[in-house]
């Protein structure tokens, strides 16, 4: 599964997606008179769309709409204080025109240029080499001697409530009633782990020991954790792979072009992380950095 629950890591990648824009670019608010449209929060997604990866949909484009707001709202302010014009504002003017044909060309060859037969291919491959996993859903409850750990299970076999035994009696803030959730092999400590797995579903396990203290465990349900659809992983996977894309794409051009590094200190410095193998920053737009298997 390692594999796969990396593919699942990369939320704030498929974040920097823009926004599909609507056929019509509706409007979807007005500052001073001026038109603000769903094509403003797409390119606004694409700038800050990372930033915002953790957040649901709606929160997502609210928070959109409040950067193109605040944006908007400081360009008029700006052309008031007369900052619209001379060699600074050109020269700033120059640079966005660059990264915004950047930006065009990396959407045409790079984000739109993934299909999804490709991505399936991936998701076949993965599936494939995949096996269901179980997975349990446990209570315990952690105290901090074998003999108190007795009582708790004496309490429990005759009948008290689960819960309200934790409640009183466990270390463990973080569990409430005890509960554990779902979990599988490998996110446990392994005494934990190996008396959880072994207990049938309703049993109460006898003490276990470990760095935390004692815990008396119950399993309430075991289950096959079910493979993910491919709609499930599917912009997981085209976002991975655009990834890829990208890289292609960016070294092709570097090596069709002739670059002079002017600059003696950048260049020196350049040449020095060549000789340390040092990576070339990712070249997919707010990619959110590399992502690490945690599992």
């Amino acid at each position: 599964m390692k594999a796969w629950r990396s593919l699942l890591l990369v939320a704030a990648f498929v974040a920097c997606v823009p926004f599909a824009a609507s056929a019509d670019d509706v409007v979807v608010a007005q500052i001073n008179g001026v038109d603000i449209k769903q094509s403003d929060l797409d390119f606004a997604a694409s700038e800050v769309g990372a930033q915002l990866a953790n957040f649901p949909p709606d929160d997502r484009r609210r928070m959109l709409l409040q950067f193109v707001i605040e944006n908007e709202l400081m360009a008029e302010a700006a052309v008031k204080a007369g900052l619209d014009s001379g060699q600074s504002f050109e020269d700033r003017l120059k640079y966005h025109r660059r990264r915004t044909l950047r930006d065009a060309y990396f959407d045409k060859s790079v984000r739109n240029a993934v299909p999804e037969e490709e991505a399936k291919k991936v998701y076949d491959t993965k599936v494939a080499g995949m096996k269901p996993e179980e997975e349990i859903h446990a209570r315990h409850i952690l105290v901090a001697t074998e003999a108190e750990a007795k009582e708790v299970k004496e309490r429990l076999q005759k009948g008290e409530d689960f819960a309200t035994v934790a409640k009183e009696k466990s270390k463990d803030p973080s569990a409430e009633g005890g509960d554990l959730g779902f979990f599988s092999r490998g996110q446990m400590l392994k005494p934990f782990e190996d008396a959880a797995f072994a207990l049938k579903e309703g049993e109460i396990s006898d003490p276990v020991q470990t760095q935390f203290g004692w815990h008396i465990i119950k399993v309430e349900e075991k289950r096959t954790r079910p493979l993910p659809t491919f709609d499930q992983v599917k912009d997981t996977i085209v976002s991975q792979l655009s990834a890829q894309k990208a890289k292609q794409t960016i070294k092709e051009l570097h090596d069709a072009a002739k670059i002079e590094i002017v600059d003696p200190e950048i260049k020196k410095s350049m040449q020095d992380a060549a000789v340390r193998g040092d990576a070339q920053p990712e070249d997919e737009p707010d990619s959110g950095g590399s992502v690490e298997d945690n599992h």
